[in-house]
């Protein structure tokens, strides 16, 4: 069992994340690669929003391969090249997360490899075996 940490002298998190998660002793860890908004045809959606769908949608099928779920992810880190896609990735990463909250980062980046790349989101996952 994950245990949530926010120290009552800690500013309470912004928005659905923790600010610190310990995860027991024995547990298995998953760490992905930057998942980007690009589907399995090689079609890259216009908008954040589709874009952060596909990341969350390739990082459900490397959790399910690994045998685990969002409830087992203790960190997410996104990044976006537009500060107006902010709120656009939370939403996407509000309908994936689970209990507890993960911790969480977002950073506005100047780009990816491509220009029509908006996000990349990677994460961790830990599950007690």
């Amino acid at each position: 069992m994950k245990n949530a940490f926010n120290p009552p002298s800690v500013r309470k998190p912004f928005g659905n994340y923790n600010h610190g998660l310990l995860v027991p002793p024995g547990a298995s860890l998953l760490v992905t690669s930057g998942q980007l908004g690009i589907g399995v045809d090689d079609t890259i959606p216009d908008d954040a929003t589709a874009q952060a769908e596909l990341c969350f949608k390739a990082i459900d099928a490397i959790l399910k391969e690994a045998g685990m779920t969002f409830a087992d992810v203790i960190r997410i880190s996104g990044f976006v090249t537009r500060r107006e896609d902010f709120p656009a990735y939370m939403a996407v990463r509000d309908r994936y997360t689970l209990d507890p909250k993960p911790v969480s980062t977002l950073i506005i980046v100047g780009g990816f490899t491509r220009p029509e790349f908006l996000v990349e989101v990677e994460v961790t996952a830990a599950k007690v075996v």
